[in-house]
């Protein structure tokens, strides 16, 4: 999460909005980006709640002030795409790791207890970072694809919609409240793209510890 938000920022610099940087959020040092709520107490609670099968969270947002882009329309594409972009690619860095860690494993037998832990590890970064890409992909508001879907409506339905952003989270979270199971639907397709993903790097498995979903 932190990377996907620092991204963000990176994102808007570029776009000449310096408003992250001046505020001291252009970092990769997670404490700036902790949210008490969304960081810390909402995942706790729907740990406990859940008896430890679910969770969700995220990192204060990061602020950017579109007015500074260049050019509004593309800064604004480019900046919300960025933290999925950055997702997608730490999927791809935590496949090559799994890969890398289980020819080192099969290089050095003696190994494998500790490494099988680390593609473990590297199972959860791979799974996370697809579903907090496709997550942040749905075009409800405030989440990024809100911002995109806005951008591929024609001028007179994308202002109607943006007012929605004006709620804050709320949309966000009516429909989560409101619409059991649309959330996670909308998130099939993102969980078929990470299975397949894993298909491809297990054969490098050094042992079961990969296998995040056994019970």
């Amino acid at each position: 999460m932190v990377a996907h938000e620092y991204a963000h920022g990176a994102a808007a610099l570029r776009q000449g909005d310096d408003t992250a940087l001046m505020l001291g959020r252009l970092t990769l040092n997670p404490v700036p980006h902790i949210d008490p709520w969304m960081s810390l107490l909402l995942p706790a609670l729907l740990w406990f709640g859940s008896g430890g099968s679910f969770t969700f969270g995220g990192a204060k947002p990061v602020p950017v002030n579109p007015r500074k882009y260049r050019q509004y329309r593309r800064g604004d594409i480019i900046v919300s795409s960025a933290g999925v972009v950055v997702n997608l690619g730490l999927a791809l860095v935590f496949s090559a790791l799994f890969v890398a860690i289980g020819l080192l494993g099969r290089a050095v037998p003696d190994l494998a207890a500790g490494l099988d832990t680390a593609q473990r590890m590297m199972t959860w970064g791979i799974w996370l970072n697809i579903m907090l890409a496709a997550f942040n992909l749905i075009p409800i508001p405030p989440l990024d694809g809100s911002h995109l879907f806005y951008h591929a409506l024609p001028p007179a339905w994308g202002v109607r919609y943006r007012a929605i952003a004006n709620y804050g989270a709320l949309p966000l979270l009516a429909v989560m409240l409101l619409v059991p199971g649309a959330i996670s639907f909308l998130l099939t397709p993102a969980r078929y793209g990470a299975v397949g993903l894993l298909r491809l790097v297990v054969p490098y498995a050094v042992g079961d510890g990969w296998n995040i979903f056994a019970r």
